[in-house]
Parts: C-alpha cells; sequence; structure tokens
C-alpha cells in the first residue's frame, strides 16, 4: 500500500513537472543553426556559452509599429526562440500585437503555452472558450490601457479592437516556444485541403459556403 501511495504521489509530480517547458540545467543556451554544436537542448543547439555576448539576450523589433494594413487590421510580431534565440531554455516568450481601428488577432490556439495580456494603448474586447468538459463556456472583457487577462493554453481566443483608433498590446507566453494554430486558417486553408465531407458533416452547412471558404486567401497576421 505504501509503494502504491508513493507511486502515485510520484506521478502526479512528475506530471505536474512536465507541465511546461523544462526546467534548464545551465545558465543560458543561446540557440545557433550549427549542427557541429556538442549540446542540443530544447530542439535547438547550444552555442557555446563562452562566446555569448549582450546582443544574444536582446530584441529590438518591438521597437517598430506592425503594419496593420491587412484584412484583419492587425500585426503580430513575436518574440518567440526562433525570432530570439536567446529564449532557449528559459520557458516564456513574448508577442507585439498592433491593431488598427477594429482590427482583429482571429481566434487561435497556442499549443504549448499559456498567455497574459497587458494593453498599452486603446480599448480591445477579448475572450476564450473553454473545452467541451466545461460547455464551451466564452469568458470576454472589455479591456483598457494598464488592464490584464490571461488565456489558458490551449484554448481558443481572440482580441478585437472595438476603439475608433489604434490599439497597441503586449502578450508573455508561458513557452520558449508556445506554438500558433489559427482556427480558420487551419480548417479552412489547409495544405492540402480537408475533404469537404468531413467540413460539411462537422459545421452542418452544404457544400457551397465549405467550398467558397476553402477558396478563400487566409491570411497570417503574424
Amino acid at each position: 500500500m505504501k509503494f502504491l501511495l508513493t507511486f502515485v504521489l510520484l506521478a502526479l509530480a512528475s506530471s505536474h513537472a512536465f507541465a511546461s517547458d523544462p526546467s534548464p540545467l545551465q545558465d543560458f543556451c543561446v540557440a545557433i543553426n550549427d549542427s557541429n554544436s556538442a549540446v542540443l537542448v530544447n530542439g535547438k543547439f547550444c552555442k557555446d556559452p563562452k562566446l555569448a555576448v549582450a546582443d544574444d539576450f536582446s530584441f529590438t523589433k518591438f521597437r517598430y509599429p506592425g503594419n496593420t494594413s491587412n484584412p484583419l487590421g492587425s500585426k503580430v510580431t513575436t518574440a518567440f526562440v526562433d525570432q530570439f534565440p536567446g529564449l532557449n531554455t528559459l520557458g516564456i516568450a513574448m508577442a507585439r500585437l498592433d491593431f488598427a481601428p477594429y482590427g482583429l488577432n482571429p481566434p487561435h490556439i497556442h499549443p504549448r503555452g499559456t498567455e497574459m495580456l497587458v494593453v498599452v494603448e486603446g480599448t480591445l474586447y477579448v475572450g476564450f472558450v473553454t473545452s467541451n468538459q466545461l460547455n464551451n463556456t466564452l469568458f470576454t472583457k472589455v479591456l483598457t490601457k494598464g488592464d490584464v487577462f490571461v488565456f489558458p493554453q490551449g484554448l481558443i481566443h481572440f482580441q478585437l479592437n472595438i476603439g475608433q483608433a489604434n490599439a497597441l498590446a503586449f502578450a508573455f507566453l508561458s513557452s520558449q516556444n508556445p506554438g500558433l494554430i489559427t482556427i480558420a486558417n487551419s480548417v479552412f486553408g489547409s495544405k492540402p485541403l480537408i475533404n469537404v465531407d468531413v467540413l460539411t458533416k462537422a459545421f452542418q452547412v452544404d457544400n457551397k459556403l465549405i467550398n467558397y471558404l476553402q477558396a478563400q486567401n487566409w491570411f497570417d497576421n503574424h
């Protein structure tokens, strides 16, 4: 009985420990695309730490507003590990979100990270939808300058600028590579396309609508 209890406790502890990015076993591991490097950590080769410089830990692309002249009226500038190699093994990432008036960051998922959003300028209508287990409940909030909202890992969420002026927000994510699945792009813009019969039955609509949606040019604002 004691053995069984110990096993259960260890299993629970292990599942909690691996619920996010692994903890680093060194000061840092600046990612580098060099197969000759000796160490592979979190899917990236490590730069020799003795060759690291301050620029490895600096990201400057947030200085510049994103181009929102697109069908969605929004632009997301990501500082994930692929854009910011110094994040490797640190378990964090960021993004800058620029919105034109009534611009939308469409419904999407981060499969590997929780997101915390802070509004810097403007007014955003934000929300997320729970899983089937919680009856697909929608939680929404109107945020203004200085407000913060959290989107749990893996749940569909969105942000819409409901103001008549530009809006700006920053997102902080609990993974160096939280991933991104934009719902409409993935469902209607997959390559190759999902069989029409699958989508007509899933969405309970006729095939003309599905054909129309699959023919659209689904824009990626990242």
